[in-house]
């Protein structure tokens, strides 16, 4: 089911996700207030929403309660997906993933509550398992955070928790696998694999995997993740309020495949891609090596049935990268 004629707040709006929440948000007749600061996210990724009346942008930060309040009046449901992202970049500078993951968080919890929003959903993260060997990952079993950016991604969990035990705010986290699809950044130190992988691999250079390939991964492209947020929104589920849910596929592929792929779909624009060698480096601190969600939760409470597997959305962004980004082929 789709969320239709609300008013929503998305926070992080200008994001990669936050672009295509807002994107789907207003294709459904929804009025969109996008709350971003710009320290990732990027205008261009809402350039086609800014002439559409249903569409607000609001620039401010989480880590002011102020903004927070101003962006939340009227708001019906609001899709918290502003963050700092990145394990290493956590590492070198964990203070200030905490001031936004954690101390903005809560101020975007205290805002919802204080203007009576009815939900509160939120971009929760697969760190969360952290030193966990359980396959695949289920809801209930996590283990110790292996970076600063997991510690804070559970501590949203547990405030998120708190907020509707003792307020009865209904909130409702979603765990993102490794998401990837059209506006992901490939460029910067954070870059994510998919996106920075195509990118090089159109620059006729050859990728670098950490470790010997075979740490894999949950990929999930965008179009899943998008309906995960709507079911969560609509859902009249009672016993899926105040959960937290495995957005993903259920599936898993090491790094070596996925790259080998990449390979396939974007030769078929450049044939001298198929040849390109893959690099091997170092382990990267942090890293979970294996990934895999159930998805079995989502299926059940929330009616979620993926759309699109690893190959498919591949093919999917490939094609979406190969026409945005890839210098090359505008000629």
């Amino acid at each position: 089911m789709k969320l239709k004629d609300k008013k929503v707040l998305i926070t992080g709006g200008a994001g990669f996700i936050g672009s295509n929440l807002c994107e789907s948000m207003l294709a459904n007749n929804n009025t969109v207030i996008c709350f971003d600061n710009f320290s990732t996210g990027k205008r261009e990724n809402i350039a086609d929403f800014i002439t559409n009346s249903n569409f607000h942008l609001i620039e401010g930060d989480i880590r002011n309660l102020s903004d927070c309040n101003k962006i939340m009046q009227g708001v019906d449901i609001v899709f918290h997906q502003a963050a700092l992202g990145s394990v290493p970049r956590s590492l070198n500078d964990p203070i200030t993933t905490n001031e936004v993951n954690c101390n903005g968080f809560l101020n975007v919890l205290i805002a919802a509550r204080d203007a009576n929003v009815k939900r509160f959903i939120y971009a929760a993260s697969s760190s969360t398992y952290g030193d966990s060997k359980n396959l695949p990952k289920v809801e209930e079993i996590i283990g110790k955070p292996l970076s600063p950016y997991a510690v804070t991604k559970y501590i949203n969990e547990l405030y998120a928790h708190v907020f509707g035990l003792n307020y009865g705010l209904e909130c409702i986290g979603l765990r993102y696998f490794n998401v990837y699809g059209k506006r992901q950044d490939p460029n910067g130190a954070y870059a994510a694999a998919i996106p920075k992988f195509t990118m090089q691999l159109m620059a006729g250079e050859s990728p670098v995997i950490n470790g010997d390939g075979s740490n894999s991964r949950d990929f999930t492209y965008i179009e899943n993740v998008i309906q995960m947020n709507h079911l969560a929104a609509t859902t009249s589920n009672t016993e899926a309020i105040g959960q937290v849910f495995n957005t993903a596929v259920g599936e898993r592929a090491d790094l070596t495949t996925l790259i080998n792929l990449l390979k396939d779909y974007l030769s078929n624009y450049d044939a001298k891609i198929a040849d390109i060698e893959i690099n091997y480096g170092p382990e990267r601190k942090g890293d979970i090596p294996h990934s895999l969600a159930s998805i079995g939760k989502a299926v059940t409470l929330l009616g979620y049935a993926p759309t699109h597997q690893l190959k498919q959305g591949l093919k999917e962004a490939v094609n979406w990268y190969w026409e945005h980004l890839n210098e090359g082929n505008k000629s």
